[in-house]
């Protein structure tokens, strides 16, 4: 693994260019020097980058792969139709390590050593989310080795720690966060404007890992009870509503642009919109998110209003935001939870149509459309499965462009979605990279000849 240690201070025009190595992994400061960065810094570096990497390559992959988007031309058009290979998710992989792994352990190193306790608390959550989305992406991946911050060095050529051990360590640092940002003694400085996902508001940061811990259990809740109480219990802990939404607001400078807003502008047509399974979904249902989500006369043109292509302005816009976990999608877990837990299907219900009425207040849909549309979709199947499928189905929606769309998928088939290519079915995982096989090669899981879209799957993927 060619791991290096970055430290961005300012963000350059070009940072964003999803098909060639960012600016992200192409500049390196003297590691002489690092120790000498304060936390303040060092946060608002490594949440610009999750927000990147999330909102960009995560998101677009699992776009492709669940159906939300459709992939028409270029590279655009080969991933959609599963025509990967390791260099596909290079990009992926080395922001995900470079820019956020390390920036962000090396700031759980400067904060602890300074007695920084928000910023050790805020540390550990952004790692714990950075690892739950990476495990769910990819599995086995390097953790132990590999996230030693750039006082101590991690290894060159890290080992890889098992997928379903990994949930237990993103546990324990959302724990380990928790206490942190409990404690009394906050230190010799708090976030404030350095922080753009909560401005330093440590309250929200322990919901936020609570929310975590949440989507750790239901991803396990397959048959199993005592992990969807557990879930329950961790939505009790977290989010009362959207103002406690994890997001990483962006701005209105095309430097610092959100991610798909660059990648439509960047490459008009690659990418477009209400020709998706998605979007046909959403026509059947009589849904009024369809106008919300796309702009269907300009699908796959220029720049109308203040976003690119068929991409509206909620999810398009150039200071658009991007979602890491939101209100709506815990209530759309406990709605499932409640089901798999107490076999409540009465008050899985009504979480089921708080969980659809939230989703579309955030997206500023009427009262009216909101009644018409819970009268023709809120009332939940009496068996167990059929219930389940339909909560799920209603989540993939809400989860518009969000990676866990694509999680929600695996877990449960629904909704139902057919296979754009081959014969293998709807991907279940992106492949282990090309830069992993070229630079630790003794230490990637599976045989090249074997690292596909399909397996091998996630451990909780069954």
């Amino acid at each position: 693994m060619k791991y290096r240690i970055i430290i961005i201070i300012t963000m350059a025009a070009g940072i964003f260019q999803s098909c060639k190595k960012t600016f992200f992994t192409d500049v390196n400061n003297n590691p002489n020097v690092v120790s000498s960065v304060t936390p303040p810094l060092l946060l608002s570096t490594t949440e610009a980058a999750l927000g990147y990497v999330v909102g960009g390559d995560i998101s677009r992959f699992g776009s492709y792969f669940d159906q939300q988007v459709f992939g028409k031309s270029q590279q655009s058009q080969t991933i959609y139709q599963y025509g990967v290979n390791a260099g596909t998710f290079d990009n992926a992989w080395i922001d995900l390590y470079t820019s956020v792994v390390e920036n962000n352990a090396t700031m759980m190193q400067v904060a602890d050593a300074g007695k920084y306790n928000i910023y050790s608390g805020i540390s550990r959550i952004i790692m714990a989310y950075t690892l739950q989305v990476a495990v769910d992406q990819w599995g086995k991946i390097p953790y132990s080795e590999a996230a030693k911050g750039n006082l101590t060095g991690g290894s060159l050529t890290p080992k890889y720690n098992d997928d379903k051990a990994l949930y237990d360590t993103i546990a324990t640092l959302i724990d380990q966060g928790i206490s942190y940002l409990n404690n009394s003694n906050i230190g010799p400085a708090t976030p404030g404007g350095d922080d753009v996902i909560y401005g330093g508001n440590a309250s929200k940061w322990i919901k936020f890992g609570h929310a975590i811990k949440a989507r750790l259990y239901i991803h396990q809740s397959k048959n199993n009870s005592t992990m969807a109480t557990n879930a329950l219990a961790e939505i009790a802990l977290s989010f009362t509503g959207t103002g406690d939404n994890a997001q990483y607001n962006w701005v209105s400078a095309e430097t610092a642009a959100n991610p798909w807003y660059q990648f439509n502008r960047d490459r008009p047509g690659y990418v477009t919109f209400t020709n998706s399974p998605l979007a046909t979904m959403l026509t059947n249902l009589n849904d009024p998110r369809y106008a919300i989500f796309y702009d269907k006369p300009n699908d796959g043109l220029g720049q109308n209003k203040n976003h690119y292509g068929g991409l509206n302005e909620y999810y398009g816009a150039i200071d658009a935001p991007t979602e890491f976990i939101t209100y709506d999608e815990l209530l759309f877990m406990k709605a499932e939870c409640t089901v798999t837990a107490k076999n409540d299907i009465a008050a899985a219900q009504t979480a089921y149509r708080s969980a659809i009425t939230t989703n579309m207040q955030k997206l500023g849909v009427s009262g009216a459309d909101i009644a018409t549309y819970i009268a023709a979709n809120g009332i939940l199947p009496t068996t167990n499965a059929a219930a389940i499928a339909q909560i799920a189905a209603q989540e993939y929606i809400a989860l518009f462009l969000n990676p866990e769309a694509w999680t929600v998928w695996r877990r449960t088939a629904s909704p139902a979605l057919t296979p754009v290519s081959g014969t293998n079915g709807v991907p279940r995982r992106l492949e282990y990279t090309q830069s992993e096989y070229s630079y630790n090669p003794a230490n990637v899981p599976v045989p090249a000849n074997n690292n596909t879209l399909f397996s091998p799957k996630i451990f909780w993927d069954n």
